[in-house]
């Protein structure tokens, strides 16, 4: 039987909550109630037992083991000394979406949340052949996230309205023309429907 797991892309305070250096990413969040909607999937996961696991980001004070410079858009972040360092708030997952169960998965470089991080022996390690994504962004991290799950063996599905990206037209290109070759496509609502009526039916088996 098929173990899924769900995989919370930088959902943190530094990147879509109030210490936030992405006001628009921030804004996009709020037009489609990401947050809103992946603590609604949150919830679900966790009442059908589903592991929760939070990929987050985070750099040392002094950079060691983080990758500064082959990344325009990194280096760029990084010219401010106090960008998401490690043990500060901005590092934190949003509070509506932390639970005491949760797993974190951190990384310090890069994009995504499997190269260089233990994410992939931690779902193996749980029996997980499928995973649902959600967060941010689709400009970078999600498209990252699907890719490498499926190069590993992972299916993958993509929650739509737990998502965001900027320009927001843009974003919908990414989910219809890239994401869509990745992973099914599903919306909050169906995905806890289906929750729902696979918890019901193990219940009533």
């Amino acid at each position: 039987m098929e173990r899924v797991a769900v995989l919370v892309m930088e959902m943190q305070r530094g990147v879509v909550g109030d210490l936030t250096k992405f006001p628009d990413l921030v804004a996009a969040c709020a037009r489609h109630d990401v947050v809103a909607n992946a603590a609604r999937v949150l919830h679900a996961a966790r009442s059908a037992g589903l592991p929760v696991i939070h990929c987050t980001a985070a750099f040392r004070p002094d950079r060691a083991g983080s990758h500064t410079s082959n990344s325009p858009f990194i280096a760029s972040l990084l010219k401010d000394p106090g960008h998401m360092l490690e043990g500060t708030p901005a590092t934190e997952v949003l509070p509506e979406l932390r639970g005491d169960g949760d797993l974190e998965s951190r990384r310090h470089h890069g994009f995504s949340p499997f190269t260089g991080t233990s994410l992939d022996m931690t779902l193996r390690s749980l029996g997980v052949s499928a995973v649902v994504a959600l967060g941010v962004s689709l400009n970078l991290g999600i498209p990252g996230l699907a890719l490498e799950a499926v190069n590993l063996g992972y299916r993958v599905t993509v929650v739509t309205d737990a998502v965001a990206g900027i320009p927001e037209d843009y974003a919908r290109s990414v989910l219809k023309h890239t994401i869509s070759l990745l992973a099914t496509r599903v919306t909050t609502t169906e995905l806890v429907r289906g929750l729902v009526e696979e918890q019901g039916g193990r219940l009533g088996a």
